[in-house]
């Protein structure tokens, strides 16, 4: 209890160091506000990247259509806080109850068939989902025409501030590595390594393949709640298949298996793009998809695990029991 309790203090200690250095460079003028949404935009990644961490790097799902969910959040948490129309903080949190349970049961409905799938067939499904979505978010406005549809929805109150995103992305990062090092987490984790030997111990695995899909999109559906109360234009073209491969970059690059890695490389990788943003200008548009294709055969070829592996550090990694013969393990809910 004593690592644990001490892992935890020194993560809340980290959280407002990194806190109260952001906020003094904002006042101080180090960070003008431009940069300023470009962190918020990382931590947003982050948020999304950690429910593709669990699907794919953890139980082995191969889903490639993450951010259909990471727009269905933003949309159904966006018409509610603009329906609504107050601005308030219980309108805002409202929302973001309703786009993360909208987008639970979408997951429900689309995974319990989906689930069923193997390997590139599982990803061609979820690709196909997110085409759909793609398509439907395009013509929503014929049916709910505050959506906007292919023109864009906006009108949504941004009460989104940096202090709101922090917290709710500390929030997801301590619910996912709970879950992690719980024994669902362990039960996904045998999943990937070994299905057929998982169900062969009396495990279902069907069921928590399901489970923590819908926890892998509800967390990518948070994220868009978020994102659509930080930023003021919603666009189907945000949500499109190329921002699934910008998570499935994030997931492969940061390591297999590992938060640690999802976390660092969802930050890095927003601020890259950012600074690519800067060198093509508007080429960067049209050179994208070439960008992505040549980081991730350098990753291969360089390093096939991944920057992190599936190694976890500090906060994220389970905690060391020491036994009465003396013999150290891991704990289960750690």
């Amino acid at each position: 209890m004593g690592m644990k309790g001490n892992q935890l203090a020194k993560s809340i200690i980290g959280v407002v160091v990194f806190y109260a250095v952001v906020k003094f460079a904002v006042i101080s003028g180090v960070i003008n506000p431009y940069w300023q949404r470009v962190l918020d935009q990382s931590l947003i990644y982050v948020i999304g990247a950690l429910g593709l961490s669990l699907i794919f790097g953890f139980t082995g799902q191969f889903s490639i259509g993450h951010a259909a969910f990471y727009g269905l959040g933003a949309y159904s948490a966006g018409l509610v806080s603009k329906t609504l129309g107050t601005g308030s903080i219980p309108a805002f949190l409202l929302s973001l109850f309703v786009g993360v349970i909208f987008t639970g049961l979408v997951a429900y409905l689309i995974g319990k068939p989906v689930l069923r799938l193997q390997s590139d067939y599982l990803g061609i499904a979820t690709l196909g989902f997110g085409v759909i979505v793609k398509v439907g978010l395009d013509n929503a406005n014929k049916l709910i025409p505050e959506l906007g549809g292919a023109t864009g929805m906006t009108g949504i109150p941004q009460v989104a501030t940096f202090e709101w995103v922090l917290f709710f992305t500390a929030l997801a990062i301590i619910i996912s590595r709970n879950f992690l090092h719980s024994t669902y987490g362990r039960v996904c984790t045998s999943i990937r390594e070994d299905e057929i030997a998982t169900k062969a111990v009396g495990i279902n695995p069907a069921k928590y393949k399901l489970l923590v899909f819908i926890f892998g999109c509800a967390l990518a559906g948070l994220a868009g709640g978020i994102y659509a109360h930080r930023y003021p234009f919603l666009h189907p073209t945000s949500f499109d298949f190329l921002q699934s491969f910008n998570f499935l970059i994030i997931v492969v690059a940061g390591g297999m298996g590992s938060l640690t890695g999802t976390v660092v490389t969802a930050i890095g990788w927003v601020f890259l793009l950012e600074g690519l943003r800067f060198v093509l200008g508007e080429a960067f548009m049209d050179w994208r998809g070439v960008i992505y294709a040549v980081l991730l055969v350098v990753l291969v070829l360089v390093r096939r695990q991944g920057l992190f592996g599936n190694k976890e550090f500090g906060f994220f990694a389970p905690r060391a029991v020491i036994t009465k013969e003396g013999k150290q393990h891991v704990a289960a809910g750690s």
